[in-house]
């Protein structure tokens, strides 16, 4: 029986951020790369927020608690300090936006009042014209040529924009709570990896060597849920995957084991959005 030889993983570090630091001078930097799929950013953090934007490809974007599938029509909000590491699934063009913040504060020039919610990873719909801004910014390493006068003040204005342009993105509830206990995280990467191998939590149990009552009660405990409940996350995480590559409808559900009527009436009741709207494929009032 011929064997399928295993995809190579490549590693790269954090991706040079000491050569885009933002400033009060040049508030929001920004940073290109073209990486293949099965890139892997080793763990890292720095001291100001971030947004990753894969302007084209998936990405997937792991901090110690949870993991975020992150298409074109998507950005993700990581907060000052929280380690965080990137897995291209698919060959990406990543684009990173880094902010100075002023002492204390949090988010993208939003009032402090609404400043609590920045402080934790979030996933954000991404404009036509957010997305078209953020190609428009500079990509140039502080170790490079300055920019001219005019190029300075250019990247000032589209920074504000930016700014302007996160504060009103709509977040979107595309998060993937990760466990600390061992066999449950490892069962968590399985799921992550195939959710539908097995279709009960009984036959998932199994490959961790814990008992289904165990492995429910892990899930209560860990994760504040059920399984059925959290892998219902995955699922919507791999929908958005799946439809970032313009796959019909039709065939996102029968991929993760729906039939096309119950895969719409999971995603109305889970997200209050049609499919069509939640993945990126109709207009936002359909």
């Amino acid at each position: 029986m011929p064997t399928v030889p295993a995809r190579s993983v490549s590693y790269v570090d954090s991706l040079t951020p000491h050569l885009f630091v933002p400033s009060a001078a040049r508030p929001v930097r920004a940073k290109l790369r073209h990486l293949t799929a099965d890139t892997q950013v080793l763990p890292h953090s720095h001291p100001w927020a971030q947004v990753a934007i894969s302007t084209t490809g998936v990405i997937r974007l792991t901090v110690d608690r949870g993991t975020y599938i992150v298409p074109p029509s998507r950005a993700l909000w990581i907060p000052p300090g929280v380690e965080h590491a990137v897995t291209m699934v698919e060959d990406a063009e990543l684009r990173t936006l880094y902010f100075h913040q002023p002492r204390g504060r949090c988010g993208p020039g939003v009032p402090r009042a609404d400043e609590a919610a920045w402080r934790q990873c979030r996933v954000l719909e991404v404009s036509e014209l957010l997305r078209a801004v953020v190609r428009e910014m500079p990509t140039a390493p502080d170790d490079g040529a300055p920019l001219a006068a005019a190029e300075l003040q250019r990247e000032r204005h589209l920074s504000a924009l930016i700014l302007d342009e996160l504060a009103r993105a709509a977040p979107v509830k595309l998060g993937v709570d990760l466990p600390h206990d061992k066999r449950l995280r490892h069962l968590c990467e399985a799921v992550l990896a195939d959710p539908t191998r097995h279709a009960t939590l009984d036959a998932w149990a199994r490959d961790t060597g814990a008992s289904p009552r165990t492995v429910a009660r892990l899930f209560r405990q860990e994760l504040g849920s059920t399984f059925t409940q959290w892998r219902q996350q995955v699922i919507l995480a791999k929908a958005v995957a799946l439809a970032a590559s313009r796959l019909p409808m039709g065939r996102i559900a029968a991929e993760l084991g729906y039939s096309p009527s119950a895969f719409s009436a999971m995603v109305r009741k889970s997200v209050g959005q049609s499919p069509g709207r939640f993945l990126g494929q109709s207009a936002p009032d359909s």
